[in-house]
């Protein structure tokens, strides 16, 4: 499961996706995200799940490595499915005790289900196609108004960055205190959940002190190469839109501008 976790990671490619600009690639990933919340009917929402496979494929990303991403969150579309199921309007079409299962409920579950896991491989298409540089960068560019108001948009951004940047590193070194533990006689994969969460304390433990000792590291590292934060730093490579990013937001603000259409007209038929 542990490696099973792909957030975070880039991989580099030439499709499209990866050649636009970061920062309309992080506002099309927000705009899209709201364009998920918009739907309010099923076919709005299979709308979004098309647009979805279709960015998938544009972006070259192999479907195993999308599929990683939702793996991980299963249980929690499946107990955010269940709450679904049992507290939906209607007629029951099962009945167990106070609970009951109407055709709403089945709906609803589905629905949500579908948005989860678009919303989590639209979320993933972007670092996917992203290197951590171009979103450094990126962020900034778009969190400059702040500074206005005396906010330090560098330091926000190079934080989350590094953060997201560090996730595979932190799966990896999971994975290899596991691995150490499981030889010393440690037994994680048995018993109940008492005894499975006591079999992390040792894994739980090294991975904070690996974690402060990189943090440390790194910051020794920053520290060597002169590193004073964002005043006065140039870019190695200048962001500029080109026309494929602009062809890219107006086709996004008509798919929203359809969902919208589309949740009218179905509602007064409806």
């Amino acid at each position: 499961m542990i490696s099973d976790i792909t957030i975070g990671q880039y991989f580099p490619g030439d499709s499209v996706i990866h050649k636009m600009d970061a920062r309309m690639k992080i506002i099309l990933t927000l705009l899209l995200i709201v364009s998920i919340f918009l739907c309010k009917n099923i076919i709005s929402l299979f709308a979004v799940v098309i647009c979805t496979i279709i960015l998938v494929l544009i972006s070259k990303i192999p479907i195993k490595t999308v599929l990683k991403s939702i793996k991980p969150l299963a249980i929690i579309i499946i107990i955010t499915a269940l709450l679904n199921l049992f507290y939906g309007r209607g007629e029951p079409l099962v009945q167990l005790g106070r609970l009951k299962i109407t055709q709403n409920g089945i709906e609803t579950a589905v629905f949500m289900a579908i948005r989860i896991i678009t919303l989590v491989v639209i979320s993933s298409l972007l670092t996917y196609t992203t290197s951590p540089t171009e979103l450094t960068d990126a962020l900034e560019r778009l969190l400059k108004p702040l500074k206005l108001i005396k906010v330090d948009v560098h330091s926000i951004a190079m934080t989350m960055t590094i953060a997201l940047r560090f996730i595979p590193t932190l799966i990896e070194e999971i994975e290899k205190i596991m691995a150490a533990q499981k030889s010393r006689g440690a037994e994680m994969d048995s018993g109940g959940l008492i005894h499975r969460a006591k079999a992390l304390i040792p894994v739980i433990i090294p991975l904070f002190i690996s974690s402060f000792r990189r943090a440390g590291e790194l910051a020794y590292a920053m520290e060597c190469r002169c590193y004073r934060g964002g005043e006065g730093r140039t870019k190695m490579k200048v962001m500029k839109f080109s026309a494929r990013d602009f062809v890219a937001l107006s086709v996004v603000i008509i798919f929203m501008a359809a969902i919208i259409v589309a949740n009218y007209l179905l509602k007064n038929i409806i």
